[in-house]
């Protein structure tokens, strides 16, 4: 038996009053992985290379710095 035919009878025997969370853990599980775009995949390359700034701070420390910039 294969993973979605035991997925399928599984769910044959969820109550109805629980089909609700099946049905949204589904509705989640169902979408595709993002993809960052350009921009982030360059981030994220730059700081691999040992560039870029990473802050460590709180997120209340984060914003006044970005104020300053």
């Amino acid at each position: 038996m294969s993973n979605r035919e035991l997925a399928k009878n599984l769910i044959d025997q969820i109550p109805e009053s629980r089909m609700y969370y099946v049905i949204s853990y589904l509705q989640g599980a169902a979408i595709p992985d993002e993809v960052p775009n350009a921009e982030t995949i360059a981030a994220i390359e730059e700081l691999e290379a040992g560039g870029g700034t990473v802050f460590t701070g709180s997120t209340d420390d984060f914003f006044k710095q970005l104020m300053e910039d």
